[in-house]
């Protein structure tokens, strides 16, 4: 199942269920959202009759309390940045005010020269938990969706670390939905920025697949509802530029697309 959170043709924002997308995970002619009652962490209660999907506007499909993004999961990533994949996961912060939704925009900050994509598998976090076994982690996953870990690069040359250069607001765009049951295993991770093809990789690729990932950082810190894991990016990683449309594209999840403008 799909859930998107989106506001509707009233403006009211809700939770609603997609259905009718493309094998890709894409929306045609035929899909429709279909209000759901409450949230998408317990069970899931329709709250009305189906809406054409054009009717509605997607929203980031989460507004985690805090997003976990991990480093150098790709090896290919890690040498193209100069570096090695680190003996245990590296991970830091993203702040919750760098979430924005499809559609919307990313703004290039004026502290930076260097603004770069990173396509990523991102996880759904689907109940409160600490401490997960690898073999219970799909017990606490809702579900996956595609974000773009934006960086300021520079920034994070000059600092040293890597709170300001990942954490501007708009720099974690998060969509088009949370996909339910789709297998992380082995999807592709594919970035375009217009038609150029910049990264193209598989989460099979991964040093550290979903289940190592999610019960390592479990046993750091407690995990709520909705919190976001950032799995890591492939090799590729690219420059942002003012007109840019940046889309993260994950069959059949489906495909996060943003404009790029400067800060006002």
């Amino acid at each position: 199942m799909r859930i998107a959170r989106y506001a509707g043709p009233d403006g009211v924002v809700g939770f609603g269920l997609v259905e009718g997308v493309e094998p890709d995970g894409s929306p045609g002619p035929g899909t429709t959202v279909t209000p759901l009652r409450g949230h998408p962490f317990g069970p899931t209660e329709p709250a009305g009759p189906p809406v054409p999907f054009d009717d509605v506007r997607l929203l980031a499909p989460v507004l985690p309390s805090k997003i976990v993004a991990v480093a150098k999961n790709y090896a290919e990533h890690a040498a193209e940045m100069g570096g090695e994949v680190p003996a245990e996961p590296m991970i830091f912060l993203k702040p919750s005010t760098s979430v924005v939704g499809p559609s919307e925009r990313i703004d290039l900050p004026p502290q930076s020269e260097r603004v770069e994509h990173e396509a990523e598998l991102a996880v759904v976090i689907g109940r409160l938990c600490r401490e997960v076994p690898r073999d219970r982690v799909a017990e606490v996953v809702l579900g996956y969706t595609c974000a773009n870990d934006v960086t300021a690069r520079d920034l994070q040359r000059v600092d040293g670390q890597w709170g300001r250069a990942k954490g501007f607001d708009t720099f974690c765009p998060l969509g088009p939905w949370i996909d339910t049951e789709v297998d992380p295993s082995d999807l592709a991770v594919r970035c375009r920025v217009g038609d150029e093809v910049r990264q193209d990789g598989r989460t099979s690729q991964m040093v550290r697949d979903v289940a190592a990932l999610v019960s390592w950082i479990s046993d750091v810190m407690t995990l709520l509802p909705g919190d976001v894991i950032l799995t890591g990016t492939p090799a590729g990683v690219g420059p942002l530029a003012v007109g840019d449309r940046v889309s993260v594209s994950i069959p059949p999840i489906g495909t996060l697309t943003n404009r790029v403008a400067l800060r006002d």
